[in-house]
């Protein structure tokens, strides 16, 4: 399977830009998130960790 895909990506042109923009597309992705979840107000994140206790 792996070979498949490795044949099929060295036919292509500018084949190895698409791991780096796979990569920063994950990590912006977590450094956005973690962004979010330090500025989420705190009684915000009180009502959610409630939220599986809740009937």
């Amino acid at each position: 399977m792996f070979k498949f895909i490795q044949q099929y990506t060295e036919k292509m042109v500018n084949a190895e830009i698409y791991p780096m923009i796979s990569l920063l597309i994950f990590f912006l992705f977590f450094v956005v998130l973690l962004v979010y979840v330090r500025k989420m107000d705190k009684n915000k994140t009180e009502i959610l960790s409630n939220i599986p206790l809740e009937k």
